[in-house]
C-alpha cells in the first residue's frame, strides 16, 4: 500500500517504524478480536482481556492484569455507574517501560461492545465479521475494535522497527465503557495514570476534544388497574404518561437552545430519548404503572445534579396538572450510566496539535478539524484524573450500535500511521 508523506521532514526512525505496518495483520486481528462477542457484562468481556494479556505479553511489554473489586469500586462516592451485572471484571494494562515509571502518553480502548439486536436486521452474523472490499462488517468493526486493533498495530510497528522509546507508552484495555465506565474508572484507581492520553474511539477523520454527558433516567408512572370493560373507573398509566413523553421533547428543546461551538454542528447536539416503555401484565386490565427508560444528554459543562433537578421538575411540573398524577405522583430515579460531560483541558492542547500534525503526515490531507461528540465516553474519567485526553480514532460513530456497523481497513491503517508517528514525537526515542 503506497502511503502520502507530508512536508515535515519525517526522521530515520519514523520512516522505519512507517514501512513496518502490516495492513494485513491489521485485518486479521480485527476480524480475530471481532468474533470474540465481548458483549457488557458477558464472560467473553473477560475472557478477551486475557486474550489480548498473552498477545501484550509477546510484544515485551509490562503487562499488568488483575480482577477488579467491583464491589468496592462500586461503593466510590464517584462511581460511574453500571447497567448490566458482572460475576467478574478485568483491568489490563500493558507498558513499554516498569509500571512504575508515569506514562508520557497513554493509548486507550474500550473492550466491550453492545448486544446485537434483532438477528434478522443484519445481513450475518454480528459475531461473524466478513471483509467486503475496503470494509469489515459486524459487531464491534468501529466502536471500538478498529481503535483497539490500530493502538496493538502502532506498537507491533514499533516493535518491528526494534525502536525504543525514550519516554514509557501505556496501553489501557477497558471494560465498561458502554455502561458507565467501570473499567477505566478502575484502571485509574489502581493509579494507572499518565501526561497524556488518547482513547481511539470512532471519530471520522476529525479530532473530538469534548463529550456532551449522559444520564440514564427511570420515571415510574402510576394509574389505577381496573377491568377493560369498566375502563372509565380506572386510570391507565399508559395515558397518563403521554402528557410527560410531551414534556420531555419541549424540555430538549429549550435545553438545546443555546449550544457550545464544538456542538454545533449536531441537529440536536443535547437529545432526550426514550429508549423503554413497560407497562401492563394483562389485555383487559387497566395498566396501573407504566416504567419509562431513558437517558438525558448533558450539555458541555453543565453540573448533573443541575440537568437530574431540571427533568425532575419537568415531570413533577406536569404530572401536578392531571387529575391522577397529582395526587400519585411519579418516581423519577437515575439508575445505571451516569456520564458527566468533559472536555479536553488546556495542557492537552499540545496533544491535539501533535495528532492533527500526524494526522495530516499519515494522509497527505489537511489538519483534521476539532468537535465535539454528543454521547458520553471514558474522557470525562481521565480528565478527572488529572490527565489531559482527546479522542481519534477509525470509524463512524454513525455506524455503532447499529445492524450496519462497519469501518474501512484504509481508514483504520491510516489512524494507525498517525499514532505511530504521534507516539514518536511525544514518547521520543531512547
Amino acid at each position: 500500500m503506497n502511503h502520502p508523506t507530508s512536508d515535515r521532514h519525517q526522521s530515520p526512525s519514523e520512516q522505519r517504524a512507517l514501512e513496518a505496518i502490516d495492513t494485513s495483520a491489521i485485518i486479521d486481528d480485527l476480524l480475530s478480536l471481532m468474533a470474540v462477542p465481548s458483549v457488557s457484562g458477558s464472560s467473553a468481556e473477560a475472557d478477551i482481556q486475557h486474550t489480548l494479556a498473552k498477545r501484550m505479553q509477546l510484544l515485551g511489554t509490562d503487562v499488568d492484569l488483575w480482577r477488579m473489586d467491583v464491589p468496592t469500586l462500586m461503593a466510590a462516592p464517584a462511581f460511574p455507574g453500571v447497567e448490566v451485572t458482572r460475576d467478574e471484571a478485568w483491568g489490563l494494562v500493558a507498558a513499554t517501560h516498569e509500571r512504575t515509571q508515569r506514562p508520557a502518553l497513554i493509548l486507550q480502548g474500550h473492550v466491550d461492545v453492545v448486544p446485537p439486536g434483532s438477528l434478522d436486521e443484519w445481513s450475518l452474523d454480528p459475531f461473524s465479521p466478513v471483509v467486503r472490499g475496503d470494509r469489515v462488517h459486524g459487531r464491534g468493526a468501529c466502536d471500538m475494535k478498529a481503535g483497539l486493533v490500530a493502538n496493538i498495530a502502532a506498537v507491533q510497528a514499533l516493535a518491528r522497527a526494534r525502536i525504543t522509546l525514550r519516554d514509557p507508552l501505556a496501553m489501557h484495555f477497558v471494560i465498561g465503557e458502554e455502561d458507565g465506565g467501570l473499567g477505566a474508572f478502575g484502571t485509574l484507581a489502581r493509579g494507572h495514570t499518565g501526561d497524556a492520553c488518547i482513547i481511539t474511539e470512532p471519530t471520522s477523520g476529525t479530532v473530538t476534544t469534548a463529550n456532551a454527558g449522559a444520564l440514564t433516567f427511570e420515571i415510574r408512572v402510576p394509574g389505577r388497574a381496573t377491568h377493560a370493560s369498566t375502563a372509565y373507573e380506572g386510570v391507565s398509566a399508559i395515558d397518563a404518561y403521554i402528557g410527560i413523553h410531551h414534556a420531555l421533547a419541549e424540555l430538549q428543546v429549550r435545553r438545546n437552545q443555546s449550544v457550545d461551538p464544538l456542538m454545533r454542528e449536531y441537529p440536536i447536539a443535547y437529545p432526550i430519548s426514550v429508549g423503554t416503555l413497560r407497562a401492563g401484565d394483562w389485555a383487559s386490565s387497566v395498566p396501573d404503572l407504566l416504567v419509562c427508560e431513558g437517558r438525558l444528554g448533558l450539555r458541555l459543562d453543565e453540573d448533573p445534579a443541575e440537568a437530574r433537578r431540571e427533568l425532575e421538575e419537568c415531570v413533577r411540573g406536569t404530572a401536578a396538572q392531571h387529575p391522577f398524577l397529582r395526587d400519585h405522583p411519579p418516581l423519577v430515579t437515575w439508575p445505571g450510566g451516569q456520564y458527566a460531560s468533559g472536555r479536553t483541558s488546556i495542557p492537552g492542547s499540545r496533544l491535539v496539535a501533535t495528532v492533527q500534525e500526524a494526522h495530516a503526515a499519515a494522509t497527505g490531507r489537511a489538519r483534521p478539524r476539532e468537535r465535539g461528540a454528543p454521547y458520553g465516553s471514558d474522557l470525562r474519567l481521565y480528565e478527572q484524573a488529572g490527565v489531559p485526553t482527546m479522542h481519534y480514532g477509525p470509524g463512524d460513530v454513525r455506524l455503532a450500535h447499529s445492524p450496519r456497523e462497519s469501518v474501512a481497513v484504509t481508514e483504520v491503517v491510516e489512524v494507525t500511521r498517525a499514532l505511530v508517528l504521534t507516539i514518536l514525537r511525544v514518547c521520543g526515542t531512547a
